[in-house]
């Protein structure tokens, strides 16, 4: 009797398939395995939809990190903004500060961030993301030309200078704080080496009565020529 009621209970038995995975993070399901495509924007004047790589050059207080950093976040494409000064500072104990005076390991420190701004670019690059470095490259130095900045990023970077009146360098570095403010003495001193970019063929923006958001139309305009034809440097 025992024996039947087992095999009874056994045939009934049925067994259900496991449900299918779903993958998912927190409640959105996330799409099949295959790259989501990105939207395809609208239509629009200066670079559009390019993927470029660009390099913005100027002195501490032209406003190089905020007109950068708005002009990315306006783009209707995926576009990311790499600040040198930022990457330097990401070392914290053993800084060499170069208000203390640019020396070896200064240099070296600047060579490493540089390096690492190079890479973070390429690969941006590499997966349709534009990116845009900020850095104050001086135009009568080998060890932060632009020759270096060409090497670790590529043939293809787009270099635009923002040199707004001295006075107007001064005032902004004025309203600055930390290692970021800088001697009045030190501003004329950078200001005045940024004017060996005037005949150097690149383009120049004076931003001396331009606000940030006039400031990144008018790079995007810059950027859209020379996309067109490229600047000899």
């Amino acid at each position: 009797m025992g024996t039947r009621r087992r095999a009874a209970q056994s045939r009934a038995t049925v067994v259900l398939p496991a449900p299918a995975l779903r993958e998912t993070t927190g409640h959105v399901q996330l799409p099949p395995g295959r790259p989501v495509p990105l939207p395809v924007p609208p239509a629009e004047p200066g670079t559009g939809n390019a993927t470029l790589a660009v390099l913005l050059i100027g002195p501490a207080g032209a406003g190089k990190t905020t007109v950068a950093r708005l002009w990315a976040a306006r783009r209707r494409v995926p576009t990311a903004h790499v600040s040198l000064d930022d990457v330097r500072e990401w070392v914290c104990s053993g800084f060499a500060d170069p208000q203390a005076g640019w020396n070896d390991q200064s240099e070296a420190q600047y060579r490493l961030a540089r390096r690492t701004c190079g890479f973070a670019a390429r690969n941006f690059l590499a997966n349709g993301i534009s990116c845009i470095l900020d850095d104050a490259v001086f135009p009568d130095r080998p060890v932060v030309g632009l020759g270096g900045w060409k090497r670790h990023v590529g043939p293809g970077l787009l270099p635009v200078v923002l040199l707004p009146g001295l006075e107007i360098v001064l005032e902004r570095n004025a309203e600055r704080s930390g290692n970021r403010r800088l001697s009045d003495e030190e501003v004329a001193r950078i200001h005045g080496r940024m004017a060996g970019w005037y005949g150097s063929g690149l383009p120049i923006i004076d931003n001396s009565t331009y606000d940030v958001e006039t400031t990144a139309r008018v790079l995007d305009d810059i950027l859209a020529r020379s996309l067109a034809s490229p600047p000899a440097w």
